[in-house]
């Protein structure tokens, strides 16, 4: 009971209290053959710890599940999963060291004229690592596809798959990601599996917005790919709805909000209301890697988005003759307008959100032109 209390209050984001109750248990528990439940709690550990970014100690703790498994059973379909998890934070760490191989050879590109661009030494350590982690990964899911052949779990078979083609698209291999994450949507869609259809669709979107970027394919329509990127958002968001899991609602605004930024869209506005969704979706404690997709997207819209001249001149103190009252009233119209658009051109709800009277927003509109003046 305290295993299953804790995995509950974990869900909800009470990470502290689930640690403290599943210690708890597991003092309880280490002296018995309950191997299972033990090799449960250590997943727990694992899983938490991917989380929070600490991949290492992930990859500790699932080892540790795997042990425990094993002694009740080699084939246990728990320890398939923590294979997976592991192939998952093997990831993890692989994405860190693509991350570093990438600052390292911009770096280098700067400062090419000076060095004469000669490699660094460094950088190829760190693409052998990158290559035996993903090796290593691939290995951990090709058991865990092992078991499930002979333990049929259709959760468990759709995440394999989808881990697979997570570490494909990593490397590029656009065709064997499509084909892993065909087959995951394949698995979910016959159980009904709303939110494994939901994390396929949204890995198929990350697969197309890589095309995208990647300038892959298109032929005669340059827009396929990004269309289908967007139609695979919308369909994640159609799925997480279906479901009482905030973060991958979350995750599937996210994706829809890096699509609309990408460079077919370009479309910084409606990214950011897609970037609200998704921080409304996830809470204050998202995980680790959603994070830092929220950031990225923040900056792709305040990198892509467009300035009022008026605000960036106000900015620099350029007010001209201006009075303060007349800054006020101009900055009313700019802010109004704005609003009025995101809030889907509903006066009410402009004036909730602002808390000014219908009358005002109505009026202002009416001056700067975005609604028809009231007739007396």
């Amino acid at each position: 009971m305290q295993v299953l209390e804790s995995w509950l209050l974990f869900q909800q984001g009470k990470w502290k209290e689930a640690v403290r109750i599943s210690q708890a248990a597991e003092s309880a528990l280490r002296q018995t053959d309950d191997y299972v439940t033990l090799g449960n709690i250590q997943s727990f550990y694992g899983r938490m710890a991917r989380r929070e970014g600490r991949f290492d100690q992930a990859i500790e703790f699932f080892e540790s599940a795997i042990r425990h498994y094993g002694k009740r059973d080699p084939r246990h379909p728990n320890l398939a999963r923590s294979l997976a998890n592991m192939a998952l934070a093997k990831r993890g760490i692989a994405l860190q060291l693509q991350k570093r191989i990438d600052r390292d050879a911009q770096r280098r590109r700067k400062s090419a004229v000076g060095s004469q661009g000669k490699p660094n030494p460094s950088s190829h350590g760190y693409r052998g690592r990158l290559s035996q982690l993903r090796r290593e990964a691939l290995e951990h899911l090709d058991a865990a596809r092992a078991i499930y052949q002979q333990r049929p779990k259709h959760h468990g078979v759709g995440t394999v798959y989808l881990n697979a083609a997570y570490i494909h698209l990593d490397s590029g291999d656009f065709q064997r990601a499509d084909e892993e994450v065909a087959s995951a949507f394949g698995v979910a869609e016959q159980k009904h599996d709303y939110i494994l259809m939901g994390r396929a669709r949204i890995l198929q979107c990350m697969i197309e917005n890589a095309k995208v970027e990647e300038e892959i394919g298109g032929g005669s329509d340059p827009g396929s790919h990004a269309r289908r990127a967007f139609e695979f958002s919308q369909e994640a968001i159609d799925l997480a709805k279906h479901t009482q899991h905030h973060l991958l609602l979350a995750n599937a605004h996210l994706w829809q909000g890096l699509t609309q930024c990408n460079s077919f869209f370009a479309n910084p506005e409606a990214a950011r209301e897609s970037y609200d969704l998704a921080r409304a979706s996830c809470g204050g404690n998202p995980p680790d890697n959603m994070w830092q997709d929220l950031q990225t997207l923040g900056t792709k819209i305040l990198r892509k988005g467009s300035v009022h001249p008026a605000l960036k001149a106000w900015s620099q103190g350029a007010v001209g003759e201006k009075t303060f009252r007349q800054i006020s009233e101009e900055f009313a119209e700019i802010v109004i307008a704005r609003v009025w658009e995101r809030e889907g051109r509903k006066v009410s709800r402009v004036a909730a959100r602002l808390s000014i009277s219908p009358k005002k927003v109505r009026r202002i509109l009416a001056r700067v032109g975005r609604r028809k003046p009231p007739q007396h």
